[in-house]
């Protein structure tokens, strides 16, 4: 076996098996995941696992979980071909688009993946999606490289990049969409990768860098119609706030108020920062268009193109924890780092 792979559990409804006794659904010992799904013995390579102790709740997650996540990575990247994350799918999507903008210059598969029903019961989702995320982080190409080299999420079949995906239904076993950003594999009966659409590095070979520095100081702001001037001003007026999401409609639009304008352009103008994206899942920003998109331009709002909200959240997050200047922090958000960004 020259590949190994290692299987980090946090938590999350694929760990979780009913206790004969109370009937309710508890975490099982990772330790004993070949007992759950032996299948896992017919892999050609080496699996190590390690468990979060305590497990969280994906709700849960937080910076300094993710900087946990992280450096554990990190730790082992040497001695590690790639890694496989499972996790809750309830903040999937903003944990895996964390980890995509923490470890800069990754050579290695960091997939995420869980489940909507728990891995032992009966028509659970959790044993395909674990069986195909190992096949998928331990596959290489004909020069021995991995045919993955990016964080992503696996979910029924389907292989996303995970700053550019989001949680579509609560139910369906199909939970993860990525709007703006085509699929890079598919899984039948075999493997079909969407070769351009994968990121590689220019050289391989390069040091992973990993940034924990993580400022939180962000708000999201959904603009609804009939949206109060007392609720924009407060969520703008929140101590120490340095950047704000916004969350527009369509094509970035949003009311031609003189007080909703005046309130943004007071919080640019002492150094705060507003990002625009849109509430619609697919499509992008362009505040050219319309009348109400330019006014948002001159109010000194930046265009988050297509970002999704997750990874406009996290990448802030890391950004303003490696600047403390948020003119440097303005710009390196219209930059695409790692894929987010068409």
């Amino acid at each position: 076996m020259d590949r190994k792979i290692l299987l980090i559990y946090t938590g999350g409804t694929i760990g979780m098996k009913e206790n004969p006794d109370t009937l309710l659904l508890e975490p099982f010992d990772f330790n004993q995941i070949l007992q759950e799904v032996p299948e896992l013995r017919k892999f050609d390579f080496a699996i190590d696992t390690y468990s979060f102790d305590p497990v969280i709740d994906s709700s849960d997650a937080n910076p300094a979980f993710w900087v946990r996540l992280s450096q554990l990575i990190r730790d082992n990247y040497a001695a590690y071909d790639g890694f496989v994350v499972l996790h809750g799918t309830d903040t999937m999507a903003y944990s895996a688009s964390a980890l995509s903008f923490m470890l800069e210059n990754l050579e290695k598969p960091v997939i995420f993946t869980g489940s909507q029903l728990p891995i032992g019961m009966l028509r659970t989702d959790g044993k395909e999606n674990l069986i195909d995320s190992l096949e998928l982080a331990a596959d290489r190409d004909a020069q021995g490289h991995p045919c993955v080299s990016e964080v992503c999420i696996y979910f029924e079949n389907e292989l996303f990049r995970g700053n550019r995906t989001t949680k579509y239904s609560a139910e369906a076993f199909s939970a993860f969409r990525s709007p703006n950003y085509p699929v890079l594999a598919e899984v039948g009966t075999h493997i079909r990768y969407n070769v351009p659409s994968l990121r590689r590095p220019i050289r391989w070979g390069g040091p992973l860098l990993l940034h924990t520095q993580l400022d939180n100081r962000v708000a999201v702001l959904k603009i609804f119609p009939g949206i109060s001037e007392s609720y924009v001003r407060g969520v703008l007026a929140t101590e120490g706030l340095r950047a704000v999401v916004l969350e527009t409609f369509g094509s970035g639009n949003a009311p031609s108020y003189p007080w909703f304008l005046d309130a943004l352009a007071a919080f640019t103008s002492s150094g705060g920062i507003v990002v625009n994206i849109t509430q619609c899942l697919t499509g992008t920003v362009d505040m050219g268009t319309y009348a109400n998109g330019d006014t948002l331009r001159q109010a000194g709002v930046v265009c988050g193109r297509d970002m999704t909200t997750e990874a406009a959240v996290t990448k802030l997050f890391v950004l303003l924890g490696q600047y403390s200047d948020n003119k440097t922090v303005a710009i390196k958000l219209e930059f695409d780092l790692c894929g987010e960004i068409s």
